[in-house]
């Protein structure tokens, strides 16, 4: 009676009799056989091939690596694994970390930036968490009757006592590009981006006098950058600090080409 086994390699032939009459060493050889034939199918079966990312923002393309080793095209899951490397990591550098952090914060900048995400402030600035205070929208811009950023500066400001305030604006700005013109972005970004608009008409000479469109970008950036220094020294919150305990204002330009920040 023929045995199946169910396992590549084996013929479904083989029988317990037939290897029995041939004695044990035959039996033995037989099975030396179909193993090595089942096992050379394994090593010959082709590996699955790497998950590979779509083109990133710098143009080029890898395969995705989640912190956990598991290859993933899921955002989310990379994000979910990078915390727990990161909660690992730090954890392993120093245990006390994450209990000091949770018992409260003093940072000593509030840092005003823009959303993009290639600008993350504390990564730039090779900073840890509690560092920084931050406020980040789109084109970093601040508007005078912003309860959002008012909110951010009043308590950066009146409840943590920084001791300076950073505004910083940066190159490749999708938001100092599309104010360049007029063209509709929509209710709520044109609404947005009126106050960027309003400077670079103010500036239009200056700016028609840069043949690339590049260059106008960022000297509205830096543009933008100064008049929310302006718009800061107006903030009752902000004057009192700076009469009563030496607040600075400060500007710069992230280079994103670079990776360098540029004081203005």
């Amino acid at each position: 009676m023929a045995i199946d086994t169910g396992t590549p390699g084996f013929s479904s032939s083989t029988s317990i009799l037939s290897m029995a009459s041939k004695g044990v060493f035959g039996a033995l050889s037989a099975l030396r056989r179909a193993f090595s034939t089942f096992m050379s199918s394994k090593k010959l079966a082709p590996s699955p091939a790497p998950a590979i990312a779509p083109e990133n923002s710098f143009g080029t393309a890898g395969p995705l690596l989640t912190n956990d080793s598991v290859q993933t095209a899921d955002p989310l899951d990379r994000v979910l694994a990078g915390n727990k490397n990161y909660k690992q990591k730090t954890t392993s550098s120093d245990p006390q970390f994450f209990p000091t952090l949770a018992k409260g914060q003093a940072p000593e900048i509030l840092w005003i930036g823009c959303a993009d995400s290639r600008v993350p402030e504390t990564t730039v600035c090779d900073c840890k968490p509690g560092d920084l205070f931050v406020h980040r929208n789109v084109a970093n811009i601040l508007h005078a009757d912003d309860i959002n950023s008012l909110s951010v500066i009043d308590y950066a400001v009146g409840v943590l006592k920084v001791k300076k305030i950073m505004v910083c604006g940066h190159t490749k700005c999708g938001g100092a590009i599309a104010s360049l013109s007029d063209n509709d972005l929509g209710e709520t970004l044109n609404k947005w981006v009126a106050p960027l608009r309003a400077i670079r008409k103010e500036h239009q000479a200056e700016l028609d006098a840069l043949e690339d469109e590049d260059a106008r970008a960022v000297l509205l950036a830096e543009l933008n950058v100064k008049a929310c220094l302006e718009t800061l020294k107006k903030n009752s919150t902000v004057i009192s600090a700076m009469e009563e305990r030496g607040l600075t204002l400060h500007g710069a330009i992230y280079d994103l080409g670079e990776g360098e920040l540029r004081m203005l």
